[in-house]
């Protein structure tokens, strides 16, 4: 199996309203792909001071399934208008579990 995680710093535009529809938009992309086996999305819980603001954290069949993820036409339009806008920092890797 392939684990995905990616974090993100957001600019000072990006809202509440926009981090829920990005968890949101994520989630239900989420429930329709094939080889993934679990997805979690959300905001820093704001426990220790200085983390990413923001989360993803998926498990996917192979690395196949997560490619096909990544380069999925929905997952890049929910990128190109909800993430990259927002994006001060962003910090990603994949490694076999």
């Amino acid at each position: 199996m392939i684990r995905h995680v990616v974090m993100f710093s957001w600019d000072d535009e990006m809202t509440g309203e926009l981090e829920q529809q990005f968890t949101e938009e994520l989630t239900a992309l989420a429930s329709r792909l094939t080889g993934l086996r679990s997805y979690h999305a959300g905001p820093d819980a704001g426990i220790v001071e200085g983390n990413f603001d923001y989360a993803v954290v998926a498990d996917f069949d192979d690395a196949e399934s997560y490619l096909a993820y990544r380069d999925n036409a929905e997952h890049q339009d929910i990128i190109r208008r909800l993430s990259r806008p927002h994006v001060k920092s962003r910090a990603a890797v994949q490694y076999e579990i």
